[in-house]
């Protein structure tokens, strides 16, 4: 192949996006995915409170109801443990997949299943999370509804052409959508894909993803119910100063964040030292849900009229310290056994007891205030989802005016999780399979330098003239001289004809006779791949990457004239680069002025 380098002006081709045609392909399967993710949370609702009344009320039933206010005997302690051996029946026999609250199981088909989630943890999954929900089970839909529309999602992809890729982008937006779907935010739901489940900020995922929700909220009110989930009755009249006790909240929230991983993990770690199959430990965890419900039955089931309760402040002193320790101590309990079930709502009634609680020591509003931002700080520090959270609280409550404190409580939560834990409820999970994930958003070194920043100049090359033995004789080993492992060969006027290794020259010496040729003629017939100084360095590594090319020529793009060589320790060099910029700190201003 003809060694002749491309010469000619640079067009600037570079994009501040990535995105494509394909895009719009994914926003119209989109709808599709919003739809599924609608009615899977209809389905759920339903089958929720099917179970319920079966369990409790012994009625077949539809029609949602709380355990609140039920009066609970002794034989109320066998239904959560009945619930959990269905469940662990499923998880053996049906699925082991249906076990935990849902997004880890997601986060794990995204990042080892290549985002393929097998068609029957899209039946199992629902079915298992409206057992054990139904029959007293502390735990939240959203969970079980993300991994269940999370399904749909991977299904529906599954059926066309896409890439590994394109059905994350699916995945999450029936996710999302399935979100939606139960708590009527889409916006939040939008932000926790991003932050949680996708980790990127392309359009490629982001529009799809908002298309998917919108269509869930569209279907919501036919589906599930009106909109906002639990109206708030108004924000109190608050000092400037009041955002500093919202900070302190904040704060209190972020350890309580941390205690709840903690203890969670802890209860696993008890559990796997028992000498009983796993199949049983659901079975375990609902002998103290039923214990738990005995006192105090509003620390039972989903329990959504119970976080209305205490954002409206109608929550007493005595009742909110027994829904948190009672509600703390079965969620634990339950989860820990792999169980199927959700976070956010617990996370919500736990965070809501304690502002609930701090309520009656400070200064200045009320319960209900001070019950929804604890709720978000401890949603947002559990989950580390700061932003999620914020707008989370603002979509139930449809009050926007809340936005600023409610903002402030999760920035501070998450500061005290992020000091004081290596990874969230969601991510510890993963780490103990093996896998790490950071959240951390940056800018790819790689993506903004250029390569003549990077390249190694001047360069030593080989004229296009030399015989192969001078070549040979060049390769050499000779004490004290250091060979690199190829060289540019430039012709008369300083233009590449190639590149040239000593594995060629090795070869040469087996031949009989080297002939007349040079060695420009020698490596006339090879493909050159060459760079530009203007190019992104990430787009040469891909080039270099994909037929293993360890050395790459950069050449002047008009002239074709050898400016200089990047290899890969040198592309090595640019993350190097950015770990130096990270860390190294210059001294103070005035400092530098004394030095002068």
């Amino acid at each position: 192949m003809n060694t002749s380098v491309p010469t000619g002006e640079v067009r600037d081709t570079l994009r501040d996006f990535t995105a494509d045609r394909r895009m719009l392909m994914l926003c119209a399967m989109a709808l599709v995915t919003g739809t599924f993710g609608a009615m899977a949370a209809w389905a759920l609702v339903k089958l929720i409170a099917l179970c319920t009344n079966l369990a409790y009320f012994h009625v077949i039933s539809t029609t949602t109801t709380y355990l609140t206010h039920a009066r609970l005997g002794p034989g109320s302690v066998f239904i959560p443990v009945a619930g959990g051996i269905i469940v662990g029946l499923i998880a053996r026999y049906g699925s082991r997949k249906i076990r935990g609250h849902g997004i880890p199981e997601a986060l794990d088909s995204i990042l080892t299943g290549t985002s393929r989630i097998e068609p029957k943890v899209a039946f199992w999954k629902p079915l298992s999370s409206a057992i054990a929900i139904g029959t007293g089970g502390p735990f939240g839909a959203e969970g079980p509804i993300i991994m269940t529309g999370g399904a749909l999602g991977s299904l529906f992809a599954q059926c066309f052409r896409l890439s590994a890729a394109e059905r994350k982008t699916l995945l999450a937006a029936g996710a999302a959508a399935g979100m939606t779907g139960i708590f009527g935010t889409p916006l939040a739901a939008v932000l926790l894909a991003i932050e949680v489940m996708l980790f990127e900020w392309k359009p490629r995922s982001f529009v799809p993803v908002t298309v998917s929700v919108i269509v869930a909220i569209a279907w919501r009110p036919w589906l599930v119910g009106p909109w906002p989930l639990f109206p708030h009755a108004g924000l109190p009249s608050m000092p400037w100063w009041s955002l500093a006790l919202c900070a302190g909240v904040g704060v209190i929230a972020g350890f309580q964040s941390a205690l709840t991983t903690a203890a969670l993990y802890g209860f696993e770690e008890l559990y796997e030292k028992l000498p009983i199959h796993w199949m049983w430990w659901p079975a375990l965890g609902g002998i103290v849900v039923g214990l738990g419900g005995l006192i105090d039955p509003a620390a039972l089931g989903i329990g959504y009229d119970t976080i209305h309760a205490l954002i409206n402040g109608s929550v007493l002193m005595h009742a909110a310290i027994a829904l948190l320790f009672v509600k703390s101590i079965i969620w634990l309990a339950s989860l820990s056994s792999g169980t199927a079930g959700g976070t956010l709502a617990p996370l919500l009634l736990m965070g809501g007891a304690a502002g609930a609680i701090e309520a009656h020591v400070l200064p200045c509003g009320n319960g209900g205030f001070w019950a929804l931002i604890a709720m978000a700080a401890v949603l947002g520090g559990t989950l580390r989802c700061p932003l999620t959270a914020t707008l989370f609280a603002v979509e139930l409550t449809g009050d926007l005016r809340v936005m600023p404190a409610v903002a402030i409580a999760c920035a501070a939560s998450f500061a005290v999780t992020v000091m004081l834990m290596r990874r969230s409820i969601l991510t510890e999970r993963l780490a103990r399979r093996g896998r790490h994930l950071t959240y951390e958003y940056t800018v790819d070194p790689f993506e903004v330098m250029r390569v003549c920043e990077v390249m190694a100049h001047p360069v030593h090359s080989l004229p296009a003239s030399l015989s192969p033995q001078d070549t040979l004789a060049f390769f050499a080993t000779t004490p004290g001289v250091v060979r690199h492992r190829s060289y540019p060969v430039v012709d008369d006027a300083g233009h590449l004809r190639g590149m040239v290794a000593r594995i060629d020259a090795l070869g040469w010496s087996r031949e009989t006779s080297c002939g007349a040729q040079t060695l420009g003629e020698r490596i006339a017939v090879r493909e050159l791949l060459v760079g530009y100084p203007d190019e992104r360095v990430c787009r040469l590594a891909d080039r270099m990457s994909a037929p293993d090319v360890g050395c790459a020529p950069i050449v002047d793009r008009a002239t074709g004239t050898l400016l200089g060589v990047v290899t890969r320790r040198d592309l090595l060099q640019v993350r190097a680069h950015a770990a130096k910029i990270e860390h190294d700190r210059t001294a103070p201003l005035r400092k530098q002025a004394d030095c002068r």
